[in-house]
């Protein structure tokens, strides 16, 4: 099952099945939806973030409307994430108002604000591995990495000189982020030496909209791009570049791995389609053994 972020205020929930991809649920809001994401603790609710500021959280098993709405953002909320410890109801969003704020959905006031970035946030992301840390890229150039009960950004790196509008975490190692950026590069990150990126990819001709590790493989991972692009990557090969899709008409703007199919990617464009598949550079991967 998965979902699509619209910039016509519209969620729509799809399923896949062997007969392709069906509609199952469809919502609307009265701004543009940025991000999406779904709950650990519940296979039907949702959160999405919209251009009114706010977060909307829904459940697919009732068509009415959200359940809840948190406004607390004065400006565009760009990014959500929903934490990945199973039990906790606690919800990242990150908004064009420089702000990443902290929600419970048991509670209707957000838990902390985390200010620092001097730009745009646009991507917040929970660590896989540590447990209250999460990630955060900004239009101000910089990856920060934050201690929840902190409240504070406890690492800093200068990782473009540019905007950065997507960043992950490498699911196999603690230490590994990557970050793409407005200048057309991704650049793979190791938190114990920030002087310099552990590599830079390097062949998108547009800012990179989004990119994502895969669950699968410690060095592999995949992008998209305002090029009308997705790529495919191995940052330990010489040559990093696996494979180039140009199977879209306009900007891509959403990528995602299959957390259960090895290999199988989805992703959605300007050009209002979506499109899952298996990249052919990885059909014949076999998942990483550790």
């Amino acid at each position: 099952r998965g979902l699509v972020r619209s910039g016509c205020g519209t969620l729509l929930v799809l399923d896949q099945d062997e007969g392709g991809i069906k509609l199952i649920r469809s919502f609307d809001w009265n701004d543009g939806l940025f991000d999406v994401t779904w709950s650990e603790n519940n296979e039907h609710v949702l959160v999405t973030g919209a251009g009114d500021g706010s977060v909307q959280v829904w459940d697919t098993a009732n068509p009415r409307g959200p359940l809840q709405v948190l406004k607390e953002h004065t400006q565009e909320v760009y990014s959500v994430d929903w934490s990945q410890v199973r039990g906790e109801a606690l919800l990242l969003s990150g908004s064009w108002d420089h702000t990443v704020k902290l929600w419970d959905l048991e509670r209707p006031q957000s838990l902390c604000t985390f200010r620092g970035h001097e730009g745009v946030v646009y991507s917040t992301v929970w660590s896989p591995h540590v447990t209250s840390c999460f990630a955060s890229a900004s239009g101000d150039g910089t990856l920060r990495v934050w201690d929840v009960k902190m409240g504070v950004s406890r690492l800093v790196i200068p990782a473009h000189n540019a905007e950065i509008l997507s960043c992950d975490w490498c699911k196999y190692d603690q230490n590994v982020l990557v970050t793409g950026a407005v200048d057309c590069g991704l650049r793979v990150w190791d938190l114990r030496s920030t002087r310099q990126p552990v590599a830079e990819l390097l062949g998108h001709s547009y800012a990179i909209r989004r990119l994502k590790f895969s669950p699968f493989h410690r060095t592999l991972l995949a992008s998209c791009s305002y090029d009308f692009t997705v790529r495919i990557w191995d940052f330990s090969r010489p040559e990093p570049l696996l494979e180039t899709l140009e199977h879209h008409t306009e900007f891509v703007c959403g990528l995602d791995f299959n957390l259960h199919i090895p290999n199988q990617v989805v992703d959605c464009a300007w050009d209002e389609t979506v499109k899952v598949y298996i990249p052919a550079s990885l059909a014949d991967l076999q998942p990483c053994a550790d």
